[in-house]
């Protein structure tokens, strides 16, 4: 047993995602002795003091089965019709298995705007850690029933490490049909080794890396980028299957399960936890290289004199890319000048902007506070 392994044994908070080729007969309703299992598991975890966020797949597989459809639609408004219908089904589920314990379950849906939007961000980590502090196991989702792709969060992989960013989980753990991440696929390939163990953001790992199947939208691939996002908040990655009927516990227990993806970084700030989540911008700054030399280097905040081009249209206090002239993106964050000002402003030094300006409101276009790399 690894000393990461070990360590597992003293966590207290975790993130536990349930992918649809797990809970759903291949799109055929849903697995509910499976479930049963799994919130059996969770429940004597709980027992031990661990708490436990859910994040669960499978609405629109539901929904797709209830509908009598034979394969997943592609069109956005069946797809949302699909998740509205099968979200019934699935929290019904859920409720039914953890009554048989004597626990209350909580439903929670988030989009794209929850995770944008600063005070809805907090209040959705307020609201997930009093339930956790009150007994009660929280069921959360993408509301793909308004989702669109232009909102979209992404995968339930990459919810999950969300969730674990938002309360500090101390592990994320990603059940999945498979035992773990192999360096081929093991059902055409014999050679195949299970990795049992290495860095999150490791390289070398993407080439292993496959494609989602038909009723779900993650895979390997998503599976190893929600591990990097997990890093953020210190938490460590477990991908191993679901299809054990103690794979929860045996995880618990420190046992060599599964793939796991360490991390060595210090967990950063959650207000920079919160800006490294955002994944839409309404506009962004083309840095020079000495720029891009003083945020990645020196850790100073971004100046105006090191502006190139500003592009989109935005507001004073939202968040901004920064980019190199390739278009590569350094770092995010809040802006303190609008974009028209960025724009008279850019390139210039703070007396030039003053004069520009009638007066100066800040030295810097984004203070490195509220600031982080990418």
């Amino acid at each position: 047993m690894s000393d990461d392994r070990k360590k597992i044994k003293d966590t207290r908070r975790w993130v536990v995602k349930i992918g649809s080729a797990l809970l759903t007969d291949n799109g055929c309703g849903l697995k509910h002795e499976l479930l049963d299992n799994w919130v059996k598991q969770i429940v004597a975890l709980n027992d031990r003091g661990i708490e436990i966020v859910i994040v669960s797949s499978g609405a629109v597989a539901e929904g797709v089965a209830r509908l009598g459809w034979k394969t997943r639609p592609n069109i956005i408004h069946e797809l949302q019709a699909a998740a509205a219908v099968g979200q019934m089904g699935l929290i019904q589920a859920y409720e039914v298995c953890f009554q048989k314990y004597g626990k209350h379950t909580a439903q929670i849906l988030l989009t794209h705007d929850d995770i944008a939007n600063r005070a809805r961000y907090l209040n959705a980590r307020t609201s997930l850690n009093t339930l956790l502090g009150l007994g009660v196991a929280p069921i959360v989702n993408e509301n793909d029933s308004v989702a669109t792709d232009e909102i979209r969060l992404g995968d339930n992989d990459t919810l999950a490490a969300l969730v674990a960013n938002l309360i500090d989980a101390e592990l994320l753990v990603l059940l999945t049909d498979q035992k773990g991440l192999f360096t081929a696929n093991p059902s055409l390939d014999s050679t195949a080794r299970l990795i049992e163990e290495a860095k999150a953001g490791d390289k070398i790992l993407e080439s292993y890396a496959g494609d989602g199947g038909s009723l779900g939208r993650g895979g390997m691939r998503t599976k190893l980028k929600a591990a990097v996002i997990a890093t953020r908040s210190g938490t460590q990655t477990i991908i191993a299957s679901g299809n054990d009927e103690a794979t929860l516990i045996k995880i618990a227990d420190g046992e060599n399960i599964g793939t796991l993806l360490t991390t060595n970084k210090e967990p950063i700030t959650a207000r920079k936890q919160w800006l490294a989540n955002q994944s839409h911008f309404l506009g962004s700054v083309t840095l020079d290289d000495g720029a891009i030399i003083a945020l990645t280097k020196n850790g100073k905040s971004l100046l105006p004199v090191g502006i190139r081009a500003v592009s989109g249209d935005f507001k004073r206090g939202e968040i901004i890319s920064c980019v190199d002239k390739s278009g590569n993106e350094i770092a995010r964050g809040l802006t303190n000048y609008n974009s028209i000002q960025a724009k008279l402003i850019m390139g210039k030094s703070n007396k030039e902007i003053e004069k520009l300006l009638g007066q100066l409101d800040e030295d810097e276009l984004i203070h490195r506070d509220n600031l982080i790399l990418v």
